[in-house]
């Protein structure tokens, strides 16, 4: 059986999160993924969908960069969501040469960290 074709109707964006470990990128995706797919459809991603690796369950961090994608009236968005614990920084980086913009994660208690300025 032939696939459909894909036609794309939007303009198409990457994004994607950046910053410190344990800052929220990845509750921050999930929860944009959830609000926008309430509102103009498509699939909401969980937090626990988000970062599915067995071992990024086990330890509660982002190893691998995930991608999530959504939209909104205007515009398809590619949403990376990258690690951001220094040992995964090689990770992040390869993300990022992807993305159009990114959106940059600072916990407000804890203020800008290691991860943060790099």
């Amino acid at each position: 059986m032939a696939k459909g074709k894909f036609e794309r109707t939007k303009p198409h964006v990457n994004v994607g999160t950046i910053g410190h470990v344990d800052h929220g990128k990845t509750t921050l995706t999930a929860a944009i993924a959830t609000v926008l797919s309430a509102k103009f459809g498509g699939e909401a991603k969980k937090y626990d969908e988000i970062d599915a690796a067995p071992e990024e369950k086990a330890r509660g961090i982002t190893i691998n960069t995930a991608h999530v994608e959504y939209e909104t009236a205007a515009r398809h968005y590619a949403h990376v969501d990258c690690p951001g614990h220094a040992d995964y920084v090689k990770n992040m980086i390869t993300g990022a040469a992807q993305m159009d913009g990114a959106i940059l994660v600072c916990s407000a208690a804890d203020g800008p960290m290691p991860q943060t300025r790099e």
